[in-house]
């Protein structure tokens, strides 16, 4: 059984940072890619960030590009998605997500490649 628990989301004003944890358990971890998608209220569930398995790879959200940089520590079982100049419409709640296939080269951007999620955290940047 894998789960996934995320952290660090919370109330920021425009212009500011955080940075999500997303901890794994239940599986090699080092084997699969990770990504950070997020749903707003009303949208569809979008893409911010995509790392592989090594960290070698990483793909990013056209609207996050630039702002958002997506790391993990395969040692502590552990990825990460630090958000800098946040706006009011990075609102939304954060996702983490594995892949369902090991040792992809590429990570994938595709949802419904990913075979588990995490119950999400809220993230709301006021202007």
């Amino acid at each position: 059984q894998v789960q996934l628990v995320e952290s660090g989301g919370g109330l920021v004003q425009a212009g500011g940072s955080l940075r999500l944890s997303c901890e794994a358990s239940g599986r090699t971890f080092s084997s699969y890619g990770m990504g950070w998608f997020r749903q707003a209220p009303g949208k569809e569930r979008e893409l911010v960030a995509a790392i592989n398995w090594n960290g070698g790879s990483t793909l990013y959200g056209d609207s996050v590009k630039g702002r958002f940089t997506i790391s993990r520590d395969n040692a502590k079982n552990t990825v990460y998605v630090q958000m800098n100049s946040l706006k009011p419409e990075d609102t939304a709640v954060y996702y983490c997500a594995a892949d369902l296939r090991p040792r992809r080269a590429v990570p994938t951007s595709f949802s419904q490649n990913y075979a588990y999620w995490g119950q999400g955290t809220q993230v709301t940047v006021s202007s």
